[in-house]
């Protein structure tokens, strides 16, 4: 029974083993991404794994009482079953690399590599936790943007210093304006007294002329 399982499972798996969508086109292309060609490689491991992991004889195992009534059909159903399901993997893996323009972005890869050459420096490189990642895009940004602020005050400061000193120069300047314009007052008032004693001294008259006074 279990011999007979193993040989209708080898049969099943010999039916059944096609290559991936592009595996053996990309590989037979000269120019093709050595990233895409490991990509489909992947593809394939998963899908044999796949198919490991849900061989005929399990499959069998699992319909025990059916398949001991009808092996072909059971072996049949299984075959149609893996066959629908690789299909849709390969389409849905064709799609996701049509959407994403897979195959493009890792010929740019390979290109960035060879561009790069002997090139050692250390390039920036995700490192799997957001928040660092972020971090080490974000300080630098906010560094900088702290300096240019702490220039932009310290402008600012010296021009409102600047603006301060005019402000206490035009003070100063008003205020000795103000003293020397007091000081033609009192000069004007002793030259008017002086002009008033004159005349009285000179008229002695009791009425004396009015003078204008400050």
């Amino acid at each position: 029974m279990a011999e007979q399982m193993e040989a209708e499972e080898r049969a099943s798996s010999s039916a059944l083993a096609a290559p991936s969508s592009e595996a053996e086109p990309a590989a037979g292309r000269a120019d093709t991404s050595k990233r895409l060609l490991l990509f489909n490689t992947l593809v394939d491991k998963f899908l044999a794994g796949l198919m490991e992991a849900g061989s005929y004889q399990r499959f069998a195992g699992c319909y025990h009482k059916f398949y001991k009534i009808q092996p072909e059909i059971t072996r049949s159903i299984y075959e149609q079953f893996v066959t629908q399901l690789l299909s849709c993997i390969n389409a849905e893996i064709q799609e996701l690399k049509e959407e994403g323009n897979l195959e493009r972005m890792l010929d740019s890869l390979d290109t960035l590599e060879r561009e790069a050459g002997d090139n050692l420096e250390v390039q920036w490189r995700p490192s799997g936790i957001p928040e660092e990642d972020l971090r080490s895009h974000l300080v630098p940004y906010l560094l900088r943007q702290r300096g240019y602020l702490r220039r932009l005050v310290k402008e600012k400061q010296q021009e409102n210093a600047r603006l301060g000193q005019s402000v206490l120069t035009g003070r100063e300047k008003i205020e000795e304006m103000r003293r020397e314009i007091e000081r033609r007052r009192q000069a004007w008032q002793s030259l008017s007294r002086s002009q008033r004693d004159l005349v009285l001294s000179l008229h002695g008259s009791s009425s004396p002329p009015s003078f204008p006074t400050l």
